[in-house]
């Protein structure tokens, strides 16, 4: 798939990684529908990436009747759908017993609705749409790229729930590429390691260092154009399926 002729549904793609990637996409002719809560960021998006190559539209990932809604709005804006990259999460952050209390329930469940139900809402729906599509020259009709997480294989202490997220969608990569083959339709998932956000940018330049130092090589902080690039790629070469890649500079994480 030639970037150019990407028709995109980005997942929390008013920021971080999503905003990154459809910076990426959009340079390379390619037009994006940015999915996100955030209606303030999805203005100033659509202000940067042009009104004719980029539309907001305020997308819950976890609601299912919303999610298939909204693809064949993103759709009809792009004139077609052959790609969907989810970016959208949380984090989820909490120790199983607490200081206080053990972990409520709500806590858990609200993390894995929106990183692992809300991307298999989204593969799900785009899919449904994707089947459709004109086999291009190699039989492809779309591709699906989930964003997993380091912590799906070392979760540190405070990310069970997180940890169990991700690992849901490292697993279900697998099986659902092997599913959707038959409709050449391609699914990947990439695991970031420790990458640069809004919460480390407000991190003491100490810390920061600290993070950095702990990375092999290169010993920096992941960035935004890092995964960006990740992704142009996965869309350019139709031989990757059904995998998930680390894109973490050789990073395990400690126990805490």
């Amino acid at each position: 798939m030639q970037l150019s002729s990407v028709r995109a549904v980005v997942t929390g793609g008013v920021s971080g990684l999503g905003l990154s990637v459809a910076r990426h996409l959009v340079s390379h002719g390619g037009k994006v529908a940015l999915w996100d809560l955030n209606d303030e960021k999805g203005a100033a998006a659509v202000a940067e990436l042009g009104a004719d190559k980029a539309r907001y539209f305020n997308t819950n990932v976890s609601d299912e009747a919303a999610v298939a809604a909204q693809i064949d709005a993103a759709a009809e804006f792009l004139g077609g759908l052959n790609a969907v990259i989810s970016c959208a999460g949380i984090l989820g952050a909490g120790r199983v017993l607490g200081k206080e209390a053990p972990m409520p329930l709500d806590n858990f469940q609200g993390t894995v609705m929106v990183n692992l139900v809300g991307s298999f809402n989204v593969a799900k729906a785009a899919a449904n749409r994707m089947q459709h599509n004109e086999a291009g020259d190699d039989g492809g009709r779309g591709v699906i790229i989930n964003t997993a997480s380091v912590a799906a294989y070392e979760g540190q202490i405070g990310q069970a729930a997180y940890s169990a997220s991700k690992g849901g969608v490292v697993a279900m990569t697998l099986p659902m590429a092997r599913e959707l083959s038959r409709f050449g339709i391609r699914v990947m998932t990439i695991a970031p390691g420790i990458f640069w956000t809004p919460m480390v940018d407000g991190m003491p330049p100490a810390v920061q260092e600290s993070l950095a130092a702990s990375i092999p090589f290169p010993p920096r902080l992941g960035k935004p154009e890092d995964f960006a690039g990740l992704v142009g790629h996965i869309l350019g070469n139709t031989y990757l399926n059904g995998e998930t890649i680390r894109l973490d500079g050789a990073v395990r994480l400690a126990a805490k």
